[in-house]
């Protein structure tokens, strides 16, 4: 079962075991993790679930899309060039198993 770990501004961090198939985002609203909002439910035009993946985690992931891209331009935190991604575009499953993402202090 895949897992994603989420690290706080704060310190706190919390954990969670989900189904192969779910989203950073997603697991997070699921989850009650705060500071993921996912008000676009997940359709990358909203920017509120801007995560900041740890750097051993990107080789998993695909690049951004065009779109991701784009919203990641209207981000409310300072965009980090290469760790800065929709957790609504990071799909748990057999090549992501295990993710850990740092939320921003700002959605």
């Amino acid at each position: 079962m895949p897992t994603i770990t989420y690290h706080h501004s704060d310190g706190s961090v919390d954990e969670i075991d989900v189904v192969p198939g779910t989203s950073v985002m997603r697991g997070a609203v699921a989850g009650g993790i705060s500071g993921i909002v996912g008000e676009c439910g997940g359709q990358a035009i909203c920017a509120t679930c801007h995560v900041y993946v740890r750097p051993e985690y990107l080789p998993a992931l695909p690049p951004p899309s065009d779109d991701e891209e784009e919203m990641l331009e209207e981000t409310a935190a300072p965009r980090d060039p290469e760790r800065s991604r929709l957790g609504c575009q990071l799909k748990t499953g057999p090549r992501l198993e295990r993710i850990v993402v740092d939320v921003p202090e700002e959605q």
